[in-house]
């Protein structure tokens, strides 16, 4: 196999894999639900698309023709992420999940709670 090709893919999944390491670590260490929704749906998605791009990558090579397989669930991935996370804080808003008070953006809690949404330290009538 060429060289070029091994380092380029040896590349990919040192980032990939350093990527989803972080993201695993915010999931532990982020203080609130929305804080910790972020880290998956970023870091961990692109990790996991350099690992499955350097798989393709060296598949491709190695078997002489284009791998869609790795190809396809890369595709699925980034469509799939956002969309179940934006699915996830939507319903985090519905059940009143609360923000940390820790949370770095304090102001965006403030003036939620000043106009009277849900989740943000009161109650939704009705």
């Amino acid at each position: 196999m060429n060289v070029y090709v091994e380092l380029i893919g040896s590349a990919l999944l040192i980032m990939g894999g350093l990527f989803v390491l972080l993201g695993s670590i915010g999931l532990l260490k982020l203080p609130d639900f929305y804080m910790r929704l972020h880290t998956p749906t970023k870091a961990t998605t692109l990790g996991m698309g350099a690992l499955l791009i350097a798989s393709m990558v060296i598949t491709s090579v190695r078997n002489g023709g284009l791998s869609a397989h790795e190809l396809l669930i890369t595709i699925f991935l980034f469509i799939t992420a956002p969309v179940s996370a934006m699915m996830l804080a939507k319903t985090a808003l519905h059940l009143q999940v609360k923000i940390s008070e820790s949370s770095r953006n304090s102001n965006l809690a403030d003036a939620a709670k000043n106009q009277g949404h849900p989740g943000q330290g009161e109650k939704a009538e009705g």
